[in-house]
């Protein structure tokens, strides 16, 4: 095996001894949730497909609906079906300087 996969092999492994036993009714807001968690909730996204997610928040800002995951290069209609009862999303507040 090589040192390069041993970062991925650990990440595999830690998360399935962290996962809690009630994962299955755990709910994530995609506007707000990094890479990390993303990959650990919902099924078929793993650690790359969870940073697609967010750089794709951080590029175009936030989703409006989960249907919006669509657009995130590597997500589709089954993941998002999927998981469809584990994703929240949240209205951002706008900020002050938004407001003036």
């Amino acid at each position: 095996m090589s040192i390069h996969r041993l970062p991925l092999l650990l990440f595999f492994v830690l998360s399935l001894l962290i996962v809690p036993i009630s994962a299955e009714m755990e709910q994530i807001d995609i506007n707000t949730a990094d890479a990390w968690s993303l990959a650990r909730v919902l099924y078929g996204v793993g650690p790359k497909k969870a940073a697609a997610i967010v750089e794709f928040r951080e590029k175009n800002g936030p989703f409006k609906s989960v249907s919006d995951l669509d657009n995130v290069y590597g997500i589709g209609p089954k993941t998002i079906e999927k998981n469809q009862d584990k994703i929240i999303v949240s209205v951002p507040e706008e900020s002050s300087e938004e407001k003036e």
